[in-house]
């Protein structure tokens, strides 16, 4: 079976206008290319990594903190405690399943210091526009991934 490379234009849209409403409600252009950049790695989604290490770059993140990404919880002199909670998130809403805190019935969730962490340094409404955003680029992923789009393709 053969996969195209294209999204159909109606998802595509309503997932722009998530990812967009999610990051201009965070507030921290920073903050939210390395919680992208870090789900894409969770996720080994090639295309979105090219992309948003692109915006990155573009918006001034250093190469050391882009290439210590990957290992942030040892390289905590370069992440704030903010960005640090963030990435915690980011971890925990991405791999659910390999959650801490499981039920009887294997489903994993969000463990309740992690999220705690996260809300020490955001307010109710930047909790939720993080939530969003880290969903979004979850999708992002899952489709990109699914249909084998090869990286590349994006331009700042």
């Amino acid at each position: 079976m053969t996969r195209t490379q294209v999204l159909d234009r109606s998802v595509a849209e309503a997932l722009s206008a998530l990812s967009g409403a999610a990051r201009r409600g965070l507030g921290d252009p920073v903050l939210a290319e390395l919680v992208m950049i870090r789900a894409s790695q969770l996720n080994h989604c090639a295309f979105c990594l090219d992309m948003h290490l692109a915006l990155a770059r573009k918006g001034g993140v250093s190469e050391n903190r882009l290439q210590l990404l990957n290992a942030w919880e040892e390289a905590e002199d370069n992440y704030s405690e903010r960005e640090r909670a963030a990435l915690a998130l980011t971890e925990a809403v991405t791999v659910l399943t390999a959650s801490a805190s499981r039920t009887a019935a294997g489903r994993g969730f969000v463990p309740d210091a992690v999220y705690e962490r996260a809300a020490k340094h955001f307010d109710e409404t930047e909790l939720a526009h993080l939530i969003g955003l880290i969903t979004a680029i979850n999708s992002w992923n899952r489709l990109m991934v699914s249909r084998r789009v090869a990286p590349g393709g994006y331009r700042p």
